[in-house]
């Protein structure tokens, strides 16, 4: 026997209240009384009635929902943005339409799932997406945030951690205690992110007529730590590793863990993002923590403004020293 579907009219003739009572009461801001809010919410428990959002969205042209964008889930980095964003976006009665894309850049159909569901607004966080695309959603009155990250080609709004300032406090911190042998693992090459945290730390390292040692990374643990071993395997062990992300050191961490150098006496580790797992007792790395709440709150206020003027915000985090570091 097919189950009935319980149907907000159904709800209102029970509670005794009309259809458009049930509605408001399923409506976040929508003013309604606390008599005739509790009346429905018994009856609607009672009948195990759950609203039609979707729906409900396409009735009114509104339909609460945010999309995020993402590439690299299995970076813990964005595991805790995709978290908070979710609960942050809640808090103000948006739902999160997640679009996990597989290529480098966000490709046509994942757009398309965008704007089937009509969502209010767009976040991309490690994905890349056209100016063409960016142009086709602001003709669809589809605000584009672009979150730790930005570009400067493409006319929507950004935020990210001021990179650059970053990295040269860090190499600044790295000059200050003393260490010349310094080697840095990079992030992607294709990224702002990356790009500024390399720029920031050579450039003040340049100034003070020390050379470095540049060894191309990925973001990932299992580069990093191929990179690091290596390094030592050839004979080169530095003073101290700086990785553009807390996976990077994480991942030269273990290789010389593995290769029973001791840290920090013998060489130094120091990452960027301050992760949760960068606090775990069996690492306890030194890293740059972003400001991400801030960040968060910053994007969420400039999807649900939508200002038509370019916004690049760039927020300052802080150094944080563990055991990683002398």
């Amino acid at each position: 026997m097919e189950k009935k579907v319980i149907s907000a009219k159904d709800v209102a003739k029970l509670a005794n209240v009309s259809q458009s009572t049930v509605s408001r009461v399923f409506t976040s801001g929508a003013s309604v009384s606390e008599k005739s809010r509790k009346k429905v919410l018994k009856v609607a428990d009672e009948l195990n009635y759950r609203p039609n959002a979707l729906a409900r969205g396409l009735i009114k042209q509104k339909t609460n929902m945010v999309g995020l964008a993402m590439k690299d889930i299995q970076n813990p980095f964005y595991h805790e943005v995709l978290g908070m964003f979710t609960q942050k976006l809640k808090e103000k009665g948006f739902s999160v339409l997640f679009v996990y894309t597989e290529n480098e850049e966000i490709e046509q159909e994942e757009i398309n799932n965008f704007l089937e569901y009509n969502v209010e607004g767009i976040i991309v966080t490690d994905a890349l997406l056209s100016s063409k695309v960016v142009t086709k959603l602001h003709n669809n009155n589809i605000p584009v945030i672009l979150f730790n990250r930005y570009h400067k080609d493409i006319n929507c709004d950004s935020v990210s951690c001021d990179n650059i300032n970053a990295a040269s406090e860090i190499a600044g911190y790295i000059y200050d205690e003393g260490y010349r042998d310094i080697v840095f693992i990079t992030g992607k090459s294709n990224t702002s992110t990356s790009r500024d945290r390399q720029k920031g730390f050579t450039d003040f390292l340049k100034h003070k007529g020390i050379d470095i040692t540049i060894l191309e990374g990925d973001y990932s643990y299992e580069e990093s730590y191929h990179l690091t071993e290596t390094m030592i395997e050839n004979g080169h062990q530095p003073e101290v590793i700086f990785g553009a992300n807390d996976v990077t050191a994480i991942g030269a961490l273990d290789a010389l863990k593995a290769m029973s150098i001791s840290v920090p006496e013998e060489v130094s580790v120091i990452g960027f993002d301050d992760i949760k797992m960068s606090s775990w007792p069996s690492y306890m790395l030194s890293t740059w923590a972003q400001p991400i709440e801030e960040m968060i709150n910053e994007t969420i206020n400039l999807l649900l403004t939508n200002s038509k003027h370019k916004e690049t915000l760039k927020l300052k985090g802080h150094f944080i020293h563990r055991n990683t570091t002398k």
